[in-house]
């Protein structure tokens, strides 16, 4: 009895599908432009959806569902139903702009605050953004994210960090937040040298644990000044032939800090935004798009757009241009534009 009642709505159900497909309005090349409206791993294009989407009747969505089958799955009772993982994917898409708009309004110490949560609090934790935040922003900016910070959520960045970390993770990003380093120009040229042969002899130790339990590496990289860091980057490749940052590539987290300390901004964040733009980019490089744009349009947008053509081979705005659709695109377009222009 129940299977004769599956089987009758099919049939009635295949019969209002007949039906709705026996009036078709919109043509193939609108079915592929909504398709694409969709598509983008940023964004979605607006304005194709609002123009093609008022006029299709039940017919043309019909049409457009059957031909989507990457969007729409056949269901058992005959009807085409969302892919779930689509679905929300575009849900984020349409985001977006509305998160890119929210963080643009936001005062840069509010913004900055609202990443160092977000950074601990993702599944898995992103370490390599609270390193970012800590170590590419000046002393001044980064104390002003840690007093947004108390105001917001009544705790200190360093208790949080201590909390949601364990281990020598613990110790170097509970360092790294801490600490108001000096901006200046100074460097201590014995101690430099010094340093750099403290560190690699750290680093071609054959034991891991080694180097993740050295006072001496977690003094030098959360203390130093930017400068000091930079030149005993330079001495070290001088004395050693490689780069410090490769030779720990296997400790990411400290991969990660040499990189944001002593790598000149401008590479650091044009590697950033083309990771954001592959072909297929995690959620949270997708995120780092914005991000980017949106913290250093008024900082160095002008350095890193023309590292971005130096490195990559295309301008930073068409490669926007192709990545993202919509109000979105439009948006940071106008924001790169803007701090070009500066």
């Amino acid at each position: 009895m129940a299977e004769r009642k599956k089987i009758t709505i099919i049939v009635r159900m295949g019969k209002k599908l007949k039906k709705e497909g026996e009036k078709i309005t919109t043509s193939p090349e609108e079915c592929e432009a909504l398709r694409k409206a969709f598509s983008g791993p940023h964004g979605v294009e607006e304005k194709s959806m609002l123009e093609i989407l008022v006029k299709c009747n039940p017919a043309d969505l019909t049409t457009f569902r059957k031909n989507s089958p990457y969007i729409f799955l056949d269901d058992e009772y005959c009807f085409e139903k969302w892919d779930l993982f689509h679905m929300k994917s575009l849900e984020i898409k349409f985001l977006h702009f509305q998160r890119a708009v929210i963080q643009r309004t936001m005062h840069p110490w509010e913004r900055d605050a609202l990443l160092v949560r977000k950074s601990l609090e993702e599944k898995p934790p992103l370490y390599n953004l609270l390193i970012e935040l800590a170590c590419t922003r000046t002393s001044d900016e980064f104390l002003g994210a840690r007093k947004a910070f108390q105001c917001l959520y009544s705790e200190s960045v360093e208790e949080f960090v201590a909390v949601k970390v364990q281990g020598f993770q613990r110790r170097l990003l509970v360092a790294l937040v801490s600490t108001y380093r000096y901006e200046g120009m100074r460097i201590d040229e014995a101690a430099i040298k010094l340093e750099c042969q403290k560190l690699a002899r750290a680093i071609k130790t054959d034991h891991r644990n080694e180097i993740e339990n050295d006072d001496e590496v977690l003094r030098i990289l959360t203390t130093r000044s930017k400068h000091h860091l930079k030149t005993i980057h330079k001495c070290y490749k001088e004395d050693y032939d490689s780069n410090l940052e490769e030779d720990l590539d296997d400790i990411q987290i400290l991969r990660d800090t040499v990189n944001c300390l002593c790598a000149p901004p401008a590479i650091y964040f044009s590697k950033i935004l083309d990771t954001a733009m592959s072909i297929c980019p995690a959620e949270q490089e997708m995120e780092a798009l914005t991000r980017v744009i949106v913290t250093r349009t008024n900082v160095d947008m002008k350095d890193i757009a023309a590292e971005f053509d130096r490195k990559y081979g295309a301008p930073l705005i068409e490669r926007i241009e192709a990545a993202a659709l919509g109000n979105y695109r439009d948006f940071l377009v106008t924001l790169v534009k803007r701090g070009m222009a500066n």
